[in-house]
C-alpha cells in the first residue's frame, strides 16, 4: 500500500465535508445577493468587462438542485477543457510515481540524497525551497511543478522530518514564489499590460518583497522541521506518517536501478526545458500543462523498464491511478464552487459593490480593500490572469481616481491572488497535491494558518511602504 501516492480515508470526508459545506454556502450567497451582470466585449481575443456597463437583472434564481450536481456540470463549462486535463494529470502522476516506487527508483534517489547531504540538511531544504520559490516567482510555474511533491514528500520523511515539510518545501514554495512574483508572466506580465504599465517594470521593489517573504517562508519550515526532528510525535501527521515509513521500508532495489534512474533524470531535464521555452514561445506554454504528465509517465514507464523491473507494469499503473482517484471527486467539488456563484449571476454584483467602496475610501485603505477583494475572489476564481482580466479593467480608472499609482495596484493584485492558494479548498492544485499525501485538509489549514497571517501582515506592511515611496 506504501508505494502508491494514496489520500487517507479520514482526510478524503473530511476534505468532502468541508467541500459540501462551501458548495451550499455559495448556493445560499446566490439567494441572498442581488443578480446583476456587466457587458463584456472581445479585445484582442481575450473577453473583457466594459467599465460602467453594469445593471442588475431579473432571472430565476439557481435550482437547489444544482447546487448538488454542480461537479458533474463542471464538465461541461467553460473551464471543462482544465478540469479534465487537471483530473488526467492526477490519474498520469499517481501511476507513474507508484512505478517508481515499486522499481525502487524513488528510494534509490533518496538514499542518494540522504548520503550527500545528511549533515547539510537544513541548507539542502533551503535550496529545495528557494528553487520552488523562483520558478514560481519568474517563471509563473505552479500547477506544473506539482509533479515533484511526492518526492518531496518521501525525502522529508527519509531526513526525519515529516510529510508536513514536504508540502512546504515544495507546495507552499511555489505559492509564496508565484505571488511574490518578480518576472511572473500570467500574473505580474498581464496585469501590467491591462494597467498600461511597461512590462516588469518596478522589479526593484518586488524583489526585496521576495527576500522578505523567503525569509519569513524559512523561519517557519526551519523552526518546525527542528520541532519534528527532535519530537516526531510533535507532528500532526505522525502516525500517518508512521504507517507510511513502515510500508516504505519493505521497498527493495531492482538490478538495474541506477540505469532507470540516469533515463528518469533525462525526462525530467527534458522537462524542465520544455517548462522553460514555454516562458519564451506561447504555443509550447498553452499545452505544457498535460506534456508534463505525458512526459513523465513515459519517463516513468521507460526507467521502471531500463531498471529491470520485473512485475506488471499494467497492474502497478492501473493501482497507481485507482489510489489518487478519490481526490477526483475533491477537484470536481472544489471547481463547482465558482460555477454555482457564476451560474446563480452573482460574481458581477460582487464586483460593482466593490468598486462603489474604492471609491469612498483612502489610498491606504483602497489598497488594502483591493488586496482582501482579490483575495475573496481568489476563493472562487484560482487563475490568476482570469481574475486580472475580471477586475482590473474596473479597477484601474478608479485607482486612478482616488490617487493610487497603478503599479501599488497591481502588487496588492499580486498579494491577494498568490498567497492564498494554499489555503483555499477550491483551489484544484492544493486539492491533488493533499491527495499525493497522507494530509487531510483540516491539518493543513491547521498548520499553515499562522504563516498565512505572516503573510497578509507582510502583504500591508509593503503596501504601506509603497504609499510612503511612492512607488
Amino acid at each position: 500500500m506504501g508505494d502508491d501516492v494514496k489520500i487517507g480515508k479520514r482526510a478524503f470526508l473530511f476534505s468532502v465535508a468541508i467541500l459540501l459545506f462551501l458548495m451550499v454556502f455559495a448556493g445560499i450567497l446566490t439567494r441572498i445577493i442581488p443578480q446583476g451582470e456587466y457587458t463584456r466585449e472581445v479585445v484582442d481575443g481575450t473577453t473583457r468587462i466594459v467599465d460602467g456597463s453594469f445593471q442588475f437583472v431579473n432571472r430565476n434564481s439557481l435550482p437547489v438542485y444544482r447546487w448538488f450536481t454542480a461537479p458533474f456540470e463542471v464538465f461541461t463549462s467553460s473551464d471543462s477543457a482544465l478540469i479534465i486535463v487537471i483530473v488526467i494529470f492526477l490519474l498520469f502522476i499517481g501511476g507513474s510515481f507508484s512505478l517508481l516506487m515499486k522499481s525502487g527508483i524513488v528510494p534509490r534517489i533518496m538514499d542518494l540524497l540522504i548520503s550527500k547531504y545528511l549533515k547539510v540538511k537544513y541548507k539542502l531544504l533551503a535550496i529545495i525551497s528557494l528553487v520552488f520559490m523562483l520558478f514560481g516567482s519568474i517563471f509563473g510555474i505552479f500547477e506544473e511543478m506539482i509533479v515533484l511533491v511526492p518526492f518531496c514528500l518521501v525525502l522529508s520523511r527519509k531526513m526525519g522530518w515529516d510529510s508536513l515539510v514536504g508540502l512546504g518545501m515544495s507546495l507552499l514554495s511555489l505559492a509564496l514564489g508565484f505571488s511574490s512574483a518578480i518576472f511572473n508572466p500570467f500574473t505580474l506580465g498581464v496585469a501590467q499590460k491591462l494597467s498600461g504599465l511597461k512590462l516588469y517594470s518596478g522589479t526593484s521593489l518586488r524583489i526585496l518583497i521576495f527576500i522578505s517573504v523567503y525569509i519569513v517562508q524559512m523561519t517557519f519550515l526551519y523552526r518546525y522541521a527542528k520541532k519534528v526532528e527532535k519530537n516526531p510525535e510533535l507532528s500532526s501527521v505522525y502516525e500517518e506518517d508512521l504507517r507510511q515509513n513502515l510500508s516504505e521500508e519493505t521497498l527493495v532495489y531492482c538490478d538495474n536501478v541506477d540505469r532507470g534512474i540516469k533515463i528518469f533524470i533525462a525526462f525530467l531535464s527534458i522537462m524542465i526545458i520544455t517548462m522553460i521555452l514555454g516562458f519564451f514561445i506561447p504555443s509550447i506554454s498553452q499545452i505544457v500543462f498535460p506534456l508534463f504528465a505525458l512526459l513523465f509517465l513515459i519517463g516513468a514507464i521507460a526507467s521502471t523498464l531500463s531498471s529491470g523491473y520485473k512485475g506488471s507494469i499494467f497492474k502497478v499503473l492501473i493501482n497507481g491511478m485507482l489510489s489518487v482517484a478519490p481526490a477526483i471527486l475533491l477537484i470536481m467539488m472544489a471547481t463547482s464552487i465558482k460555477h454555482i456563484i457564476v451560474g446563480g449571476g452573482v460574481m458581477d454584483t460582487v464586483l460593482f459593490y466593490s468598486s462603489g467602496v474604492i471609491k469612498q475610501l483612502s489610498p491606504t485603505l483602497a489598497l488594502v480593500f483591493l488586496f482582501a477583494l482579490i483575495m475573496l475572489l481568489n476563493f472562487f476564481i484560482g487563475s490568476g490572469s482570469a481574475k486580472a482580466f475580471l477586475l482590473l479593467p474596473i479597477i484601474i480608472p478608479l485607482v486612478d481616481m482616488v490617487g493610487i499609482s497603478r503599479q501599488l495596484a497591481v502588487q496588492a493584485f499580486l498579494f491577494g491572488d498568490g498567497f492564498s492558494n494554499v489555503i483555499y479548498p477550491t483551489n484544484a492544485a492544493l486539492m491533488v497535491a493533499l491527495g499525493f499525501s497522507v494530509v487531510s485538509y483540516p491539518k493543513w489549514f491547521k498548520w499553515t494558518i499562522k504563516i498565512q497571517l505572516s503573510l497578509i501582515a507582510i502583504s500591508v506592511f509593503w503596501i504601506f511602504i509603497g504609499v510612503v515611496i511612492g512607488y
